[in-house]
């Protein structure tokens, strides 16, 4: 697993209370992870909440001895004891918190990417006013899950016909040579090359776009969802990313001002991936 941050970020002044840190076990801050500290008889003595790093810093506390349970979204509960001085003050230090189910990242292997459970968006704004969206409807690719993240990566391939925005002559102008121009380069390829922790379970995945016959280098900002079983049987894995490209960066120059300083379409789109993949191979076709 790579490095995450030095868990030493400062604590908050010499006030009294329970104080202590939630961390990822890779030493990310988790934000607005809930503490709650019982006494003996099980009753609740004060429910705090951790800030943006992660830090935590409650009331003064009784003298005597307390149960403290830690908790946070996607993430495995934990309980432990903190003992308060005659001065009201406890030291719980660090709280590692490991992902719900156990695993920080899915088990390493080839994981097949499912078009049926997953979505490949792309927005535009529209007269500066609103935005119109559209889906690809065919696309696949393979995921490739390394011992550490940084020896991770995917290779996706997207069938550029099949933009889908609900408007049959809006669709066939975008895949035109204006825009995508299907007919001559009918797949849209990404490569990644490299991985970065940007903060708990959230990376950028670098990589190459091949697009309308232009190739580029994109970011994409990355966040991991985590892994369950399935009904049928298998272990999927769900991903979340996003970027923002440059139309003129892959030859769409086609526009049109209604009026002065106003385009019909926005000079750069958004693209959304909500991902989820397999574990293993794609089936053999028969």
């Amino acid at each position: 697993m790579y490095s995450g941050p030095p868990a030493s970020a400062s604590m908050p002044g010499e006030r009294h209370g329970l104080r202590a840190r939630v961390r990822t076990k890779d030493g990310w801050a988790i934000q607005h992870a809930i503490v709650t500290v019982t006494d003996p008889s099980g009753h609740q003595v004060v429910r705090a909440e951790a800030d943006d790093d992660g830090a935590v810093l409650t009331g003064p506390l009784a003298p005597g001895v307390y149960t403290v349970v830690v908790t946070a979204v996607g993430y495995a509960p934990t309980a432990s004891t903190a003992i308060a001085t005659a001065a009201g003050t406890a030291e719980l230090g660090t709280v590692v918190l490991t992902r719900q189910g156990g695993a920080e990242l899915p088990p390493p292997g080839v994981w097949t990417i499912d078009p049926a459970h997953s979505r490949v968006a792309a927005t535009a704004q529209h007269l500066g006013l609103s935005s119109v969206q559209g889906r690809f409807g065919r696309f696949s690719g393979r995921i490739d899950i390394g011992a550490t993240p940084e020896a991770s990566g995917v290779v996706a391939e997207i069938d550029a016909a099949s933009m889908d925005t609900g408007n049959g002559t809006r669709d066939d102008h975008l895949r035109s040579a204006d825009f995508l121009d299907a007919e001559r380069h009918p797949t849209i390829t990404y490569s990644s090359t490299g991985l970065s922790p940007t903060g708990p379970n959230r990376w950028t995945l670098r990589g190459v776009l091949e697009m309308s016959g232009v190739t580029r280098p994109v970011d994409l900002d990355l966040t991991y969802l985590g892994t369950s079983p399935d009904p049928w049987g298998g272990l999927r894995v769900a991903f979340r990313a996003f970027t923002e490209l440059r139309r003129e960066d892959f030859a769409m120059n086609y526009n049109q001002v209604v009026q002065a300083g106003i385009s019909l379409i926005g000079a750069t789109v958004r693209v959304e991936l909500d991902i989820q993949a397999v574990q293993g191979e794609p089936p053999a076709l028969s």
